[in-house]
């Protein structure tokens, strides 16, 4: 006797469309992927194909078309290739570095090509960012705005340096407090990328407001950094990284600081929803869609 399939359920009419919405938003992804895995293979010293797999670069397409989804692919691509950037150099800080004097020689020659130097030909990192600093001071924006951008470059390198401090003492039981651990938080390279989106995206309203969108950004990157290490602990201590569970005595301390980063990032993100309501509902999706994200998994391959 032949097995009957059942049926699919009626599909109600606005189920129908938010399906396609998702679909559409899943193939901006897809562009966003396969533009990343190009700009990858360009680089192949930079983006190993461990732990740099090609989940890695559909999660951070995914993540971004997720955040803007009102975007096209040529709107996107400095903002995933921006992404993409700062994953390779948490990973050569994080991982690769041997010394603190290489991670400055690191830092220095990415600040020299932020400020319009020309990289040496065997700096692949320099390379990758020169291609994003053309790509942004392109745009009319970056003569005003651009210094901005290059300050949370700045700020960036500092957090993932004294983060690779701090891990030099952790063994000894010397480790930062949560609070010190949160205001580092500019190691999750979110809100450098945030101002290149918002730069390349050359809106008056939004970079009228870009000083309060940074101050709204930075409260979401500490967010996103402790849902992050919610999701990945046990990786963290595999690959020896720091992680907020490390530094506090229970798992529910972490899940406090998020309940009161999010209600204070609601009151930032408020009232720049009526003066600049895009790049507001723009943080507000990143926190959403890392709360969903970290609940099964994280970005990174297996190293």
């Amino acid at each position: 006797m032949t097995a009957q399939l059942a049926s699919p359920p009626a599909v109600a009419g606005d189920q129908m469309a938010l399906a396609a919405e998702q679909g559409r938003i899943c193939a901006l992804a897809a562009k966003g992927q396969r533009d990343l895995a190009e700009r990858a293979a360009a680089y192949p010293d930079l983006f190993p194909a461990r732990p740099f797999d090609p989940a890695l670069f559909g999660n951070v397409a995914m993540a971004i078309a997720f955040g803007a989804p009102w975007c096209d692919l040529d709107q996107l691509r400095v903002t995933n290739r921006a992404v993409l950037w700062g994953f390779a150099v948490d990973w050569l800080v994080d991982h690769e570095a041997r010394s603190r004097d290489e991670i400055d020689r690191l830092t220095a020659g990415c600040l020299a090509v932020a400020e319009g130097g020309a990289p040496a030909e065997d700096d692949s990192l320099g390379r990758f960012l020169a291609e994003l600093r053309d790509e942004l001071a392109a745009v009319p924006a970056y003569a005003t705005h651009g210094a901005v951008w290059r300050s949370e470059l700045r700020t960036m390198f500092d957090a993932m340096a004294r983060e690779w401090d701090w891990k030099q003492t952790a063994d000894t039981g010397v480790l930062p407090t949560l609070d010190e651990y949160l205001a580092n938080a500019a190691n999750l390279a979110c809100t450098v990328v945030n101002v290149a989106h918002w730069i390349h995206s050359d809106d008056p309203a939004t970079l009228a407001h870009l000083d309060a969108l940074v101050a709204a950004s930075d409260q979401v990157q500490r967010i996103i950094r402790l849902v992050n290490d919610l999701a990945s602990y046990e990786r963290d201590k595999r690959w020896g990284d720091l992680n907020a569970l490390m530094v506090v005595p229970e798992r529910a301390d972490v899940e406090r600081r998020i309940t009161e980063l999010v209600a204070y990032a609601r009151d930032l993100l408020d009232p720049l929803r009526t003066t600049c309501p895009v790049p507001a509902d723009y943080l507000a999706r990143q926190i959403g869609f890392s709360t969903g994200f970290y609940g099964s998994t994280d970005f990174w391959g297996v190293s």
